[in-house]
Formats: C-alpha cells, sequence, structure tokens
C-alpha cells in the first residue's frame, strides 16, 4: 500500500515522503492516527503542488538546521549517573538527558531528534541528533559516576 507520510517517522521516512507500508500497518496505524494518508492520484497531485510552493520555505528551514549544526559543532557534553563499583551505571542514559544536558549550555533540542547506543557504563560515547533529513550532527559525551 503506498502512502503519503504526514509527519517524520522514524525508520519509515520524513513528511511528504510517499513510501510502500505493508496494507495492516498503514491501515490499522498510519492512517488512523493522522500520521498518513492513502496515496491516491488526486492526493499525489495536492502534494505536489504544495511541495512546488514550500520550496522556498522548505530551503530556509534547511538553512535553520544548519545554523544549529554549526552551533553544536564542536559541543561536548559530561553526563554524571550513579553507578556500581563495577562502573555499570544504575538504569541508563538516555535522549532525555542528553536534551537537557545541551539545554544547559543553551541549545534546545527535542529529545525525539536524538538517537544513541544504549548507555549502560561509564565512558565516551557518540549522539546523533538528526535536525532536517539532510542534516545531522553527531554530539560526544563522557558518562562519569556521580
Amino acid at each position: 500500500m503506498k502512502i503519503i507520510l504526514k509527519e517524520d517517522i522514524a525508520n519509515l521516512g520524513y513528511k511528504d515522503d510517499v513510501v510502500e507500508v505493508k496494507n495492516g500497518y498503514g491501515r490499522n496505524y498510519l492512517i488512523p492516527t493522522g500520521k498518513a494518508v492513502i496515496a491516491t492520484e488526486s492526493a499525489l497531485k495536492v502534494l505536489a503542488e504544495d511541495q512546488r510552493q514550500r520550496a522556498h520555505k522548505l530551503a530556509r528551514i534547511k538553512a535553520e538546521a544548519e545554523a544549529a549544526a554549526a552551533a553544536l559543532e564542536g559541543v561536548k557534553l559530561t553526563i554524571g549517573a550513579k553507578t556500581s563499583s563495577t562502573g555499570t551505571i544504575f538504569g541508563s542514559v538516555n535522549a532525555i538527558q542528553i536534551a537537557e544536558a545541551l539545554e544547559k549550555l543553551g541549545h534546545n533540542v527535542d529529545r525525539k531528534l536524538i538517537s544513541l547506543e544504549p548507555v549502560k557504563e561509564v565512558g565516551n560515547y557518540t549522539a546523533t541528533i538528526r535536525l532536517h533529513r539532510e542534516v545531522a550532527v553527531e554530539i560526544p559525551f563522557e558518562v562519569v559516576s556521580e
């Protein structure tokens, strides 16, 4: 089933992408929750016209994302976590903690844009922040024992 995405969905696509999904996923989840519409011929024409009219706006949004990425370049975070005597973290470090640490430095980043591998031990890691479909920045961070 072909659908048009109305918002960015991780591991599927970005807003206004036309993607192929299984019927159940489209009809039972994406369409009822308002995340997508069926890609009919008329919906595709409307999408093409909207994209043509929004081309300059999208260029501005991409420029803003690139400026934010440039501001985030060179940022290194240190996150404290409670640990055991062996260096294993009680719980884990997640995107919320990364977003809060960035906010303390004056960078307002939505936690949903941050992706990182599971962090369960003290050490150095990297988080990826996808600010735009074509703009991503990697932020190194260190987890230390409190």
